[in-house]
């Protein structure tokens, strides 16, 4: 609310944290100024604000009994030329090009909030609930002040419940690109401040519901042209005499170490055969005569004999360190990302590999084709959200999903463009389907398609003209080491805490009445195809899981 003497001059409005403000539009979205929050869930919401003149320094100030778990941001716009395909569905903000709401940045000395003539801008207000607030109703009053003094305030109302989020179930990896930390930052891979880089972005993955992570054996053979090569960056050291291979695991351990005490809970080893057909090798260099040499690669056949040899030495030893370090029930492998029908052989013969050396642990693959299941070539399967159908129909045990710049149309996916209840809507889906693991290709792809070359992410969001906005990072590199997190990524970890919910709940009042509740109202049930599409019922959803929580904590 504006302050009176300043009322045609500054406006505000609480609204949720579903809500994108543009600054190039009238702001449309209805007041929201109170919910509820379990006692350990981590809450946003925003203050849209408007100025009929420049306030070049805008001071932003957040007064409550609940100030100590509270941060807040600025939303900020990023270009945007490539919102999405050109036969995309209608369920977007827009398809045009333009500036977009999503990094979150942060507000201090000498990085003020500013408000510029007739355009919506908005303060993103977190409160990170530890479990220790008394269960009550807490207001949340938000202030601006100008040189002229305090010109707006809003006041949200959070209610605190007693109870708890359970531990998350759901394994859940965004593929951790630790060479676009080293590229972008311009330092050495694996010198001092690249560990340290690498520990600052693991620790805001590992706050925003990611368990597992991409762990680099090898350079990752993702995204790379045919023929072309990602930077090195590799946590195992080889050496290489005539046939035989030396292994050394130190920077490996340090890896481990690291995001061990980041709270990491599961390891995927990186792809050991290309991408899209499972034909050749990853980039691994090794020490030869005391030099440095790339020994396998794009010129490697993956059914070859060498290949073979070297993979019988390395993965035992590998299986070893796995198990000295207590990592048995936490480490899972991968063949090749993506295969298609037609990479049918390949991969075969590559899964028959891994099958000989690791095939006590899991192997998880992205793929499309319900026939690489059916073969027993992939034993967990991630299926995308717009086939997933078939291996639902099958009753796969433990199913993986995910989706990537493929799946725009009808699914949920967290493109700019899209609204993010479109973002949130995947917890509901998750729980729905029981689905056991979630994985996305993207937390910090600052490169082309292909990895050409390195893009300024708040410069270039479509990864060189590629993907639809956004579908590449959920993190943007801040210049002191640290990410700066979008909007993007603090509604998919609502989703993820949607999804607790629901297994808090379901384990007080059970399945079937859970899932009655959650599609209470609805005309046919939730799929990862249909499902009620506005913020509004996203929003009321929650709020009744809540207070059926609530209702089973009094008896």
């Amino acid at each position: 609310m504006p302050i009176a003497n300043v009322k045609q001059q500054f406006e505000t409005r609480c609204i949720s944290s579903l809500a994108k403000v543009f600054a190039d539009e009238e702001l449309r979205e209805r007041p929201f100024r109170k919910a509820s929050a379990l006692a350990n869930e981590t809450y946003s919401f925003q203050v849209a604000y408007r100025s009929s003149r420049l306030l070049k320094s805008l001071t932003v100030e957040v007064e409550s009994p609940l100030k100590r778990y509270i941060t807040f941001r600025r939303v900020g716009l990023v270009p945007v030329e490539l919102p999405i395909y050109g036969d995309h569905d209608e369920n977007v903000l827009r398809s045009t090009p333009g500036l977009y709401p999503d990094p979150l940045y942060p507000i201090g000395p000498g990085q003020p909030a500013a408000a510029l003539p007739y355009q919506w801008r908005s303060i993103w207000i977190t409160v990170r609930l530890d479990g220790m607030a008394e269960p009550s109703v807490y207001p949340i009053r938000c202030t601006f002040s100008s040189d002229e003094g305090r010109i707006g305030e809003e006041t949200f109302e959070l209610t605190v419940l007693p109870a708890q989020l359970p531990r998350q179930r759901l394994i859940h990896t965004e593929w951790f690109h630790a060479d676009c930390l080293s590229t972008c930052y311009r330092e050495d891979a694996f010198s001092e401040r690249h560990w340290e880089l690498i520990e600052n972005y693991v620790e805001c993955c590992v706050r925003h519901g990611m368990n597992m992570i991409l762990t680099p054996l090898f350079t990752l053979p993702l995204d790379t042209e045919v023929g072309g090569e990602r930077p090195t960056l590799q946590l195992v050291d080889v050496e290489k005499s005539g046939q035989t291979y030396r292994f050394g695991f130190d920077k490996l351990q340090r890896w481990v170490e690291l995001c061990d005490g980041c709270g990491i809970r599961y390891f995927e080893f990186s792809h050991l055969f290309t991408q899209w057909g499972a034909k050749h090798a990853p980039k691994i260099v090794a020490l030869e005569n005391g030099e440095p040499k790339r020994i396998f690669g794009w010129e490697t056949d993956a059914t070859g004999e060498e290949y073979a040899g070297f993979l019988a030495q390395f993965l035992p030893e590998l299986v070893q360190f796995i198990k000295r370090h207590g990592l048995a029930g936490r480490s899972y492998f991968h063949v090749s990302d993506e295969p298609h029908k037609e990479h049918l052989a390949w991969y075969e013969s590559a899964s028959s590999l891994m099958d000989r050396h690791v095939g006590d642990f899991p192997i998880i693959d992205a793929l499309s084709d319900f026939d690489y299941y059916e073969r027993g070539l992939v034993r967990k399967p991630v299926a995308p959200t717009d086939r997933i159908g078939v291996f639902l129909e099958n009753e796969v045990p433990e199913l993986w999903a995910y989706y990537c710049c493929s799946q725009y149309k009808r699914v949920a996916n967290r493109f700019i463009c899209f609204p993010s209840a479109r973002n949130r809507i995947l917890g509901v889906q998750l729980y729905k389907h029981n689905i056991a693991g979630f994985l996305h290709w993207g937390f910090n792809f600052w490169f082309t398609q292909y990895s050409k070359y390195a893009v300024n992410p708040f410069q270039n969001t479509d990864s060189g003209f590629a993907f639809p906005a956004g579908d590449g990072f959920l993190v943007y590199p801040g210049a002191d080491g640290k990410p700066i997190e979008s909007l993007r990524l603090e509604v998919l970890y609502d989703a993820l805490q949607d999804l607790r919910a629901l297994e808090l709940l379901e384990s007080r009042i059970g399945r079937a009445a859970t899932v009655e509740l959650l599609e209470e109202g609805l005309e046919r049930p939730i799929t990862f195809t249909d499902y009620p599409a506005d913020a509004e019922w996203l929003l009321d959803c929650r709020e009744r899981i809540n207070q059926a929580i609530y209702r089973s904590c009094a008896r």
